[in-house]
């Protein structure tokens, strides 16, 4: 079982041209094949004048599912290098489809491969990748005299403040990774003065932009 792994953040389209050829790349989040192929389905429809509509997709937290097609361009030269990329960049639950208006100029098969792995590169970096990390998380509860300074040293440390409510005493929720709770216990400790109360809440998908 993983406890981490990468997905693209949003939907979007990103567009670059390469010698008249334009290369429009969608990319959508899905969690399952079921709704990537709809997304596929999808641009095909919103782009139905185009000549190629190639894709790539991952699915599932450990990348077990992994298809592409070429949908007419020689073989190997779209829907393999798209692959390529989402797997370089370790993402997975994305599908991207790249959609190619012909502008009259061929590329060849090493033009055409550099040109769909860049059109998905390129829409990542517009679009952006989250990660999602599974944490085990911690209810912290202190009074409200020691808030102030263990909100600022949570900030400051490697431990990941995941919410915070306030009532009659304050309450931190704080995210650790597996083998983290020991150490942050101790540290906790030396910061509170031993006055801290803790209650494990179990464990949860935390989602952090990169």
């Amino acid at each position: 079982m993983t406890d981490r792994y990468l997905s693209v953040a949003r939907t979007g389209v990103h567009e670059i041209e390469i010698k008249r050829s334009r290369f429009l790349c969608a990319l959508a989040p899905v969690s399952s094949e079921a709704a990537a192929r709809e997304f596929i389905a999808g641009r095909r429809r919103a782009d139905p004048g185009a000549r190629h509509h190639c894709h790539a997709f991952v699915l599932g937290p450990d990348g077990r599912i992994q298809r592409s097609s070429d949908d007419g361009e020689p073989a190997g030269t779209a829907g393999t290098p798209m692959l390529e990329v989402l797997r370089r960049r370790e993402l997975t639950d994305t599908v991207a489809v790249v959609t190619r208006y012909f502008g009259g100029v061929l590329l060849g098969a090493g033009g055409l491969i550099r040109a769909y792995g860049q059109s998905v590169s390129d829409a990542l970096e517009v679009v952006g990748v989250l990660e999602h990390r599974r944490l085990s998380l911690v209810e912290v509860s202190v009074s409200y005299d020691r808030a102030g300074r263990l909100e600022n040293d949570l900030r400051a440390s490697p431990y990941h403040l995941h919410a915070t409510r306030f009532d009659a005493r304050a309450h931190f929720e704080i995210g650790l990774a597996p083998g983290e709770a020991p150490a942050f216990e101790s540290w906790l400790a030396d910061l509170t003065n031993g006055e801290a109360a803790t209650t494990a809440l179990g464990d949860h998908w935390v989602v952090h932009r990169h």
